[in-house]
């Protein structure tokens, strides 16, 4: 961790330290620009969200840990809601990994480190006042001097507020048990998914199996909870498939937070900064996935900030454009509003005869073990 002064200075200052903010500020510093991450978490290993599953293009594309990601897994099973007669999928390939997110967040500040970025824990963005932004750490305040801000800073960013840009209305809400399991399982790596409104309206419960960890999960519309949140995650966890045989210990890590399911932002820069990650929207309108998204956004937003604090040219972040990526997200999110539509069990049942169609079966392989990601534009 960095101590900053009363007043100090940077290229840019980015605010969270997620994958998002820890990728574009490295991606920065490596470029030889002076930049601050700002993360007002003591460490970037605690209060963890993400259920952290990483999909294949993701895992070709990017040196992550290996150490940090569990087995591979490459069957998905769908259940309706009387959780009986799965549609089963089953890929030749590796199509997902779930990272210890902890250690890769440690690992992944450490590499920012190391590139030079000074990054302060512990310390908050309160707001920005001109071309100054106040953070107020454990050591006191300080004014920073930058010349532009990314905002890494979550679903509900204050960054974007301050700059005037979009932010994300479109949200679903998740909750996660995580727990280690011993032994090696009665049966192979499997990501079990549950389509239930009365669990997860609008959205899917989960069970994530990959011999090492399991991640149990509902996620949904807030206000169309039957009994809340807490109490449809009490309910799931008591009747989730895929832990036949597992013992769940007493002590379980719990995750939970907001999830943008709009699609990227239309407005996500000005002259002043960008937004990544899920401050952006960088999240897949339908599986909610939105690590893939963040990463390459990242990617693409470090390169227009770098081309703009060399030719110092702030109209260069307009090449920083929402509303051109949101074509990647257009059939995904018409998808986002059927799901979003199955409002009883009775309803969500009878979506499963069409997916046990060919037809059906087609779209869903697509959808899971599908080779598009998220394209971005070359900086200009």
């Amino acid at each position: 961790m960095k101590h900053l002064g009363a007043t100090d200075s940077a290229d840019v200052l980015v605010v969270g330290a997620g994958l998002a903010g820890l990728h574009t500020a490295t991606l920065l510093a490596r470029q030889g620009h002076d930049v601050v991450l700002a993360e007002r978490r003591a460490s970037p290993a605690s209060a963890i969200r993400t259920t952290g599953i990483f999909v294949r293009k993701t895992l070709d594309d990017f040196p992550l840990p290996p150490d940090c990601l569990g087995p591979p897994i490459r069957r998905v099973l769908l259940y309706p809601p009387n959780l009986r007669r799965p549609v089963s999928l089953v890929s030749a390939r590796d199509e997902y990994r779930v990272g210890d997110m902890g250690p890769l967040y440690t690992e992944a500040a450490a590499v920012a480190a190391a590139s030079g970025v000074r990054i302060a824990l512990g310390t908050r963005y309160v707001g920005r006042e001109g071309g100054a932004f106040h953070l107020a750490g454990r050591d006191g305040s300080t004014t920073l001097r930058a010349r532009f801000v990314v905002g890494a800073d979550g679903a509900r960013s204050r960054v974007a507020q301050d700059l005037g840009l979009d932010r994300n209305h479109r949200l679903l809400v998740g909750a996660e048990e995580v727990f280690a399991l011993s032994g090696s399982g009665e049966e192979p790596p499997t990501f079990h998914c549950v389509l239930d409104p009365s669990y997860a309206p609008g959205y899917l419960a989960w069970v994530v199996n990959d011999g090492r960890h399991a991640h149990v999960g509902v996620a949904g519309y807030a206000e169309r909870f039957p009994d809340g949140l807490r109490r449809a995650m009490e309910r799931f966890s008591a009747s989730a498939p895929g832990l036949t045989g597992v013992t769940r210990p007493e002590a379980v890590e719990r995750r939970g937070g907001p999830i943008p399911v709009g699609g990227v932002l239309r407005r996500i820069s000005c002259a002043d900064g960008l937004l990544v990650g899920d401050a952006a929207g960088a999240v897949s309108p339908l599986t909610a996935g939105g690590l893939d998204p963040c990463l390459r956004l990242s990617e693409h937003a470090a390169a227009v900030l770098d081309a703009a604090l060399r030719t110092a040219d702030r109209q260069v972040l307009r090449a920083y454009d929402g509303a051109a990526l949101r074509a990647d997200f257009r059939g995904r999110l018409l998808l986002r509003g059927a799901l979003a539509r199955l409002r009883t069990p009775t309803a969500a049942g009878a979506a499963f005869p069409l997916l046990r169609t060919p037809l059906g079966n087609a779209v869903a392989t697509r959808v899971l073990f599908g080779d598009r990601s998220f394209r971005t534009p070359a900086a200009g």
